[in-house]
């Protein structure tokens, strides 16, 4: 009889890890930031159909990066747990927290269970009535939390990009110049980014309930200057 190869839990963890950092790595990044009336998302996304950025209840945002059809059903399943806990209790008991430790909960059952992690990396964003009630909670590939403020970078080459927006970024600058500022930072010293390159939205404080406002092409263009 064959005895089966023996891989440590330390080494089978670490190429699971590394497997999902480089496929998350070929992606296109994302930025999330913080203005004076609330939370701009922007993406690099020349796809004018498929979604990086999209609504999952009142105040409430999702972004992803990495491979499409994975945080797509993440973001199905969320909007799904979002309606059956406001259907259940009321709309004020559907929050950021709660959903990103679902979010964490089930990449981390997948990391530590199912022969291949997601390659995903996942935002779940909320304005709040003022801004230091804003929440940003970054969820990696492994079901890692991380509470960011006031912006979050996710996908490939986040830390560069992070530097970057760091050295423009001013807390409570408008909503114009936060997009200048991300995409500037998204594009690097060695491209700019048009509206045609990047996907916009924004949670705004003033829009009320619904504050989930998806910006085209033309808006972003007038923003960009």
């Amino acid at each position: 009889m064959t005895m089966p190869f023996y891989v440590s839990p330390e080494q089978l963890m670490k190429d699971r890890a590394d497997f999902a950092r480089k496929n998350i790595a070929r992606g296109r990044p994302l930025v999330a930031a913080a203005y004076a009336d609330g939370i701009l998302l922007c993406a690099e996304n020349p796809s004018s159909r498929l979604r990086k950025i999209s609504e999952i209840y009142d105040r409430i945002a999702f972004a992803g990066v990495g491979k499409y059809n994975e945080f797509d059903q993440l973001r199905i399943a969320g909007i799904r747990a979002a309606d059956l806990r406001g259907y259940a209790y009321s709309r004020e008991d559907v929050d950021a927290r709660s959903l990103a430790n679902n979010y964490a909960q089930i990449l981390g059952q997948i990391f530590t269970h199912e022969p291949k992690p997601m390659e995903v990396e996942i935002l779940v964003a909320e304005v709040g009535s003022l801004p230091e009630e804003d929440r940003l909670f970054h969820i990696l590939y492994d079901g890692t939390v991380i509470d960011e403020e006031p912006f979050s970078v996710l996908g490939g080459e986040a830390e560069a990009i992070a530097e970057r927006l760091q050295e423009s970024y001013v807390q409570g600058d408008d909503e114009a110049s936060v997009l200048r500022h991300a995409a500037s930072a998204l594009g690097g010293p060695d491209r700019s980014l048009e509206a045609d390159d990047l996907e916009v939205a924004v949670l705004a404080r003033s829009d009320g309930r619904r504050a989930f406002r998806r910006l085209h092409k033309r808006a972003v263009a007038s923003l960009l200057g």
